[in-house]
């Protein structure tokens, strides 16, 4: 695994106008040395962390040495989420506090600490992709690619309802994490691919899809703090927030990135027809905004899943040569 680094963060202040003394941002870079190569930064999902390729690395089929993000030919760098937990990192136990937004300015902070004015690509899926358009709405000229993945540039209500349930199931079950990740996991799936994975097998007394649930359930329990799911399943509702219309129009007038959405047809919680709302509204006047669509049978995690797919719409993004070294100039 790539070392994890952090960087001190003091006296930042948050959208609620409330300021913390200090914080550690803890972040991995694979690929090419700082400042040697564009950057390309990838926000994880939910229960993700920074470790994004290698051995381990959750994204390791799409980035590595010769692959569709490849380390050969860039930097890549991954923040950790504030109060994620990875790697003992701390907790965050006042999670209302926070917003995708604040992640997203601390995010960039650290980015200007290691250097770097300007990335190549913002890219990330479901909780990480919203974190990629709140970056791109705070800087609009400072990227070139937006590559949000089965998510949303504004939480909607469906969203927002689920992370309800979430959240009182979080505060209110005598086993939060593992109840709370069996719903969640009806979500991260479509009935479809539930229905096929499963035929209403019958083993020992229970179905296969139960004992599926639990294996989750409790496979989460041992890897992620409770206070750590309460956060980052707040973050999901907080997404856009502070983006309205004036706001959004704003950022298509200014920025200079294109956009790729790529939206999952079956996605259950990052519903598609939202990212199809977006761009139905803008291509005519922002020509450079893009819809992609996995066509998959397997909900929300497609983007976990379909990485020839995926690949396929990403490659034609990072697959060039190019000796300009855009990262690192004013």
């Amino acid at each position: 695994m790539s070392k994890l680094q952090k960087i001190d963060v003091f006296n930042f202040k948050l959208e609620n106008e409330k300021r913390i003394p200090f914080l550690n941002l803890a972040y991995q870079t694979f690929g090419q040395p700082l400042g040697t190569a564009p950057v390309v930064v990838v926000n994880h999902a939910l229960t993700g962390n920074s470790n994004v390729a290698g051995e381990k690395g959750w994204w390791k089929a799409l980035i590595g040495d010769g692959k569709t993000i490849d380390t050969q030919h860039f930097t890549i760098v991954a923040f950790n989420i504030i109060g994620n937990g990875f790697e003992g990192g701390s907790l965050i136990e006042n999670y209302t506090d926070f917003t995708t937004r604040d992640i997203a300015k601390l995010f960039w902070e650290g980015l200007e600490y290691l250097g770097v004015k300007n990335v190549f690509a913002l890219i990330g899926g479901s909780l990480g992709g919203g974190i990629v358009w709140e970056m791109a709405f705070l800087k609009p000229k400072a990227m070139q690619y937006v590559i949000p993945i089965a998510s949303n540039y504004k939480a909607n209500d469906w969203l927002i309802a689920n992370v309800k349930i979430q959240d009182d199931i979080l505060n209110h079950s005598c086993q939060p994490i593992e109840d709370a990740r069996k719903h969640a996991m009806m979500l991260y799936r479509s009935p479809l691919s539930i229905d096929l994975k499963f035929q209403q097998e019958y083993v020992n007394g229970a179905y296969a899809v139960e004992n599926w649930l639990d294996f989750h359930g409790q496979s989460l329990q041992t890897r992620f703090s409770l206070s750590a799911y309460k956060l980052m399943n707040h973050l999901l509702r907080t997404i856009g927030k502070s983006v309205d219309e004036m706001a959004l129009q704003l950022f298509f007038n200014e920025t200079t990135a294109v956009i790729h959405q790529v939206a999952v047809d079956s996605d259950g919680l990052f519903v598609a027809y939202e990212n199809e709302n977006l761009h139905r509204r803008f291509c005519k006047q922002y020509k450079a905004l893009f819809l992609h669509t996995l066509n998959s049978v397997h909900g929300h995690d497609a983007f976990l899943i379909e990485y020839e797919q995926l690949g396929q719409i990403l490659w034609p993004i990072f697959n060039f040569k190019t000796t300009k070294n855009v990262s690192y100039q004013s």
